[in-house]
């Protein structure tokens, strides 16, 4: 893994509203990244509207700073073939799946989000404090349903408990 004193990870919620402003603070914040705090290592999930939209933005900026590296941080398929291996290759510059994921199961994103921050000494995410995931039930014949955690809440929790660098883009004073 590159270092992680020059390394970022980005992360939020699965559906969020893209606009021209949140665009262009997200702009704003990776190139200040790149070129002020010297960040070279961007890591991605795949889950979440922010997470393509935080790919496109760095990908962007790959022509103008060649140097950074784009790496996927699998949830998912720890043994990969060839051809998906070179479907990924063309988005990113590296992909892995982390050793700690192989009996995470359910929590496998909430694990992945782990190893992101472990790894990172910037996050920048779009975190609103009062979005609640949908209800749902634990299977169909359940009569009642649950409130579930919001995976977002828990991997900022976890990066505010780790000490890093936070950047939440759902406030644009951050």
């Amino acid at each position: 893994m590159e270092s992680k004193e020059y390394t970022c990870c980005f992360f939020g919620h699965r559906k969020i509203e893209v606009t021209d402003e949140l665009v262009n603070h997200l702009q704003e914040v990776v190139e200040d990244l790149i070129t002020g705090k010297k960040v070279d290592t961007f890591l991605f999930g795949s889950k979440s509207q922010f997470d393509k939209l935080c790919l496109s933005v760095v990908t962007e900026f790959k022509k103008k700073y060649p140097h950074i590296r784009r790496i996927y941080v699998r949830a998912e398929f720890p043994y990969i073939d060839e051809d998906y291996t070179a479907y990924l290759l063309e988005m990113y510059e590296h992909t892995y799946y982390p050793e700690r994921m192989v009996n995470a199961g359910k929590a496998a994103y909430v694990e992945r989000n782990c190893e992101m921050i472990d790894n990172s000494s910037y996050c920048v995410i779009y975190y609103d404090e009062n979005y609640m995931p949908p209800r749902r039930k634990n299977c169909k014949r359940d009569l009642f349903d649950y409130q579930p955690n919001s995976g977002t809440k828990r991997a900022y929790d976890y990066a505010v408990k780790k000490g890093l660098k936070i950047l939440n883009l759902k406030h644009k004073s951050d």
